[in-house]
């Protein structure tokens, strides 16, 4: 009636337990067990090597074959060799960590960027909060000391406090761990001191022990940097950058089913104070210039001090994110340049410290770079005058960059030449009305005097004295 024989029908009549039984697999022999020791050996020993020149399956056999004169088939070979990788694989599955409120984890990512017209490649840090998944970033040029101090300070004073903790890689501008051993940079030290935070630094190779910002810099290149973003100031794309956020952090927690907000309003309640004075992110050396009058920084970045000071070897330069600060031998700020980043070589110049100079000189005014800011007309004038006459240019030109700063002098200057000579008197008024209201700015309509206007020729029409 069932088709089934009779004897697997008796063995089921017999059964009285019909539970589900653990499955047993039987190893049976195989031409390669002789050879999975030195197979493992193998694979082992390629761990310490590039990952593009270990033993593939294909490799493992020719060896064996060549070697040993192995005799089995290829097929058995790849098995054994993908078990062993599986089980490797399981050996480095990650350990599932748990994060309190007002711990926080920070890593560097880079990306595009349109910076006034070019497209360019910025870092930009980003510091993330495991417990709620909210995380903020902020652009720089480099990955050094001061971009690491400058943007924890902004998210810092955006955020309204500090981690109790900060979980860093070894990055070089915050420190390194060498076994046991923690070097972290001067200036990292004095701001961690500043804020009291706690520095944790990752083991090598072991990025799962801050898998969660790794996540966060990459869904932000992916999502806030798509497409490719532009701007002018960077200080001012890093204000708005903070605030990009919002929308990740209205959604729901992935695994919490709570509002990421929510959730960070508890990393807000465990953060440590902000500091009753603020960090001032800046790194002070004393630096030599050329004989141009520039220093040199960052390798192949040059920026200029002063002609006379050229030479001189004790010159105060304040190192920031952003700004390379110049001082004079009173510790006075005298030049502020945008600090460069990258491995060409740039020649940042204040033309503003060199007039003085082209006064005393007028004869290098056609090689100057002070004449190529100059705006054309202004230029071709300047270019074609006496002596002399080129001589009370460069005069005026120091008195209103003295008063007003360079670019409005020139600005100045361009506007009041007029009928094939500079107006001194007329370039001074320009200058202070550029540097005031602004030289396009409409004036104002002023007080309603109607009603005066009104009283006024009412008497005169009925010819009464005004007085």
């Amino acid at each position: 009636m069932t088709g089934v024989d009779r004897k697997t029908i008796r063995k089921y009549l017999g059964l009285e337990d019909f539970s589900p039984e653990i499955p047993i697999s039987i190893e049976r022999p195989s031409k390669l067990d002789p050879f999975k020791g030195t197979i493992q050996t193998w694979l082992e020993e390629d761990k310490r090597n590039w990952y593009k020149q270990r033993h593939t399956a294909k490799r493992v056999f020719k060896r064996l074959v060549k070697e040993y004169g192995f005799d089995g088939s290829y097929s058995i070979v790849q098995r054994y060799v993908k078990e062993l990788r599986s089980t490797q694989k399981s050996q480095r599955a990650n350990q599932e960590l748990i994060w309190e409120p007002g711990t926080a984890q920070a890593d560097f990512g880079e990306a595009d960027f349109i910076e006034n017209g070019m497209v360019v490649r910025k870092k930009y840090l980003e510091l993330s909060f495991p417990y709620s998944n909210d995380s903020f970033c902020q652009i720089f040029g480099g990955e050094n000391a001061e971009c690491v101090c400058q943007g924890l300070l902004d998210i810092f004073y955006y955020i309204g406090g500090v981690p109790q903790t900060i979980v860093f890689d070894n990055a070089a501008g915050v420190g390194r761990r060498i076994c046991d051993a923690i070097h972290e940079t001067t200036l990292f030290s004095k701001f961690r001191a500043h804020h009291h935070f706690t520095a944790r630094f990752c083991n090598p190779r072991a990025g799962w022990e801050k898998g969660n910002v790794e996540n966060k810099v990459g869904y932000d290149r992916r999502n806030l940097f798509v497409p490719i973003q532009p701007f002018d100031d960077i200080e001012a794309y890093n204000k708005k950058l903070l605030d990009a956020h919002k929308e990740k952090a209205s959604e729901i927690h992935y695994k919490k089913g709570i509002r990421i907000s929510e959730l960070f309003k508890e990393d807000q309640a465990a953060l440590y104070d902000l500091p009753g004075r603020k960090f001032r992110v800046c790194r002070y050396e004393h630096l030599k210039a050329d004989g141009y009058g520039k220093i040199r920084l960052d390798g192949e970045h040059y920026y200029s001090t002063r002609p006379e000071y050229a030479g001189r070897r004790d010159i105060l330069v304040g190192i920031r994110a952003h700004y390379i600060d110049i001082y004079d031998e009173h510790n006075r700020l005298m030049i502020r340049h945008k600090r460069e980043y990258g491995n060409r070589r740039t020649d940042s110049t204040d033309y503003s410290t060199t007039v003085s100079m082209l006064m005393h000189r007028p004869g290098s005014w056609k090689n100057s770079g002070v004449r190529l800011e100059m705006t054309d007309p202004l230029r071709e004038y300047m270019d074609h005058v006496e002596k002399p006459v080129l001589k009370d240019c460069l005069t005026l030109l120091q008195e209103l960059t003295e008063t007003h700063g360079f670019y409005p002098a020139i600005n100045a200057m361009d506007r009041a030449l007029r009928g094939g000579r500079i107006s001194a008197s007329d370039a001074r008024i320009v200058a202070e009305r550029i540097c005031s209201y602004g030289i396009d700015t409409p004036p104002s309509e002023g007080p309603d005097l109607g009603e005066y206007d009104e009283a006024f020729l009412a008497v005169i029409e009925g010819g009464g004295d005004v007085a």
